[in-house]
């Protein structure tokens, strides 16, 4: 029998929507538990686990992608076509950057048994967030990957730039996290509910919004800082890189797809009928990301650090799609979410597959005459970067006239036009990495890790997937359409 006021109990039927997380969330302490009897020469079967359980988990998604949205646990889980197209896009990044992270971490003994379930739990994190219906459940997922990501971080022990990098990830995180919690309250005390959908309900009715309007206001920063939108960026240069390689890969990819998903439980599904006093707001913070971002990747000399800008404008692009407030600017930030995921992983995967032991490849100076020693591998990176830089046809450009499209449409014409602008201006760091590699000289001896085969297939096959894919990039912007059909 349920009370009045209290939310009814848990059945069968709410475990069906929510049958992805628990086989991964079983699979991350199932690896957890088996690290205990495989000794570290054997550690390549807990890997093909790891990959396995994603592959199932897409595929428990998949399988439910189309139907009618439903939801679980009172409403505070929902699975839509949104959700859907989200998880499979992160469950397919997380396997890629794993097989990046393997040969890495392992050269470096960096692979300690609790990484792999560390790293599904963060995915955990990040699936429950994008199928939020209550704050509760929204705060609980990003609480989720925020913890993993720390974890992640300070990775390596040894190294005082990790820990430092962790340290004021920490501390910035748990700021943010304060403000949007302080945020959500608001909400909660303007709308007497914590599901998103009452939520809308008192944002469409209400007459007065100032309390509305205040919490809206710290939540536009959880959601800039989790973005590492300026002038909330300041942890992003010093974690990626301090970080390793391969875990900068990880925290600089997905967590952009599930914040995509945790801006739009937020923004659209709670605070939908707000959308013309927050769009302004949100298009001023692409305008500032884009700027800056751009402007301090210009004066870097690190290439992790020069990406950690570069990551700042993109968001900035990502926020120029999400100002237009609509169905057409909602699907342009989420093609280019996952459009820059692909191409993230690819830019870390390079820094990943020159780099050995003793050697990062961390610096611009170090790809000096790679043309010349390595011809396929200069090839690849430029590939990689042209992505990057929104050149026709890759992947990369197709996102970026998505989201300018979006930002005319939303009669944003001066942030379509600042937007252009700064893609000229992005696009001559990246040519940077090109100009340096075939042109000149090497300041010392170039030596091309021998990397493992499986990483060299990776890293080729992911450059050129952001060639192919900007080639059928209709197919891509036709699947993310659907989820807001």
């Amino acid at each position: 029998m349920n009370l009045p006021g209290v939310m009814p109990l848990p059945t069968a039927a709410d475990l069906v929507p929510v049958l992805p997380e628990i086989v991964l969330c079983s699979a991350a302490f199932g690896l957890l538990l088996a690290d205990l009897f495989v000794d570290a020469r054997r550690r390549g079967l807990i890997h093909f686990l790891a990959l396995l359980s994603l592959l199932v988990t897409a595929l428990l998604v998949g399988r439910g992608m189309g139907a009618e949205p439903v939801s679980a646990f009172g409403g505070m889980f929902v699975r839509d076509t949104l959700a859907d197209v989200l998880k499979i896009a992160m469950c397919g990044v997380t396997a890629l950057a794993l097989a990046y992270a393997r040969p890495y971490l392992t050269a470096r003994n960096l692979l300690p048994g609790e990484f792999y379930p560390i790293v599904l739990l963060a995915l955990v994190g990040m699936m429950v967030m994008v199928s939020a219906g209550n704050l509760v459940t929204l705060y609980l997922g990003l609480e989720m990957l925020a913890l993993s990501s720390y974890a992640l971080v300070a990775l390596d022990r040894d190294s005082k730039r990790a820990s430092e990098a962790a340290m004021k990830y920490f501390v910035l995180g748990a700021l943010a996290s304060g403000l949007l919690l302080y945020g959500m309250s608001m909400l909660y005390g303007a709308s007497g509910s914590l599901d998103l959908a009452a939520i809308h309900q008192a944002a469409a009715s209400s007459a007065d919004r100032s309390l509305l309007m205040f919490g809206l206001v710290f939540v536009l920063v959880g959601i800039a800082f989790k973005f590492g939108a300026a002038p909330f960026h300041m942890w992003v240069p010093d974690v990626y890189q301090g970080a390793p390689t391969a875990i900068t890969l990880f925290i600089g990819s997905v967590p952009k797809i599930a914040a995509f998903g945790f801006a739009y439980r937020l923004l659209e599904a709670g605070l939908g009928p707000t959308s013309e006093q927050w769009s302004m707001l949100v298009a001023w913070l692409a305008m500032l990301s884009l700027v800056i971002g751009n402007l301090l990747a210009l004066a870097q000399t690190n290439l992790k650090r020069m990406l950690a800008y570069s990551t700042v404008s993109h968001v900035g692009f990502l926020f120029m799609a999400l100002a237009n407030g609509g169905d057409a600017g909602y699907s342009a930030a989420m093609f280019y979410a996952i459009a820059y995921a692909l191409s993230a992983t690819a830019a870390f995967g390079a820094i990943v597959l020159m780099s050995r032991q003793g050697f990062e490849a961390e610096e611009i100076a170090d790809y000096k005459g790679l043309w010349s020693k390595s011809p396929f591998h200069a090839t690849l990176i430029l590939l990689v970067m042209a992505s990057l830089a929104g050149v026709p046809p890759f992947l990369g450009f197709w996102a970026k006239l998505e989201a300018i499209r979006a930002a005319v449409q939303a009669d944003l014409v001066w942030l379509a036009i600042g937007g252009v602008v700064m893609a000229v201006i992005g696009a001559f760091y990246y040519l940077r990495i090109i100009k340096v590699m075939f042109f000149d000289e090497p300041e010392r001896e170039i030596v091309v890790a021998d990397a493992d085969g499986t990483l060299r297939f990776v890293f080729a096959a992911n450059a050129i997937a952001l060639l192919g894919l900007g080639l059928f990039a209709n197919l891509i912007m036709a699947w993310t359409r659907a989820a807001f059909a």
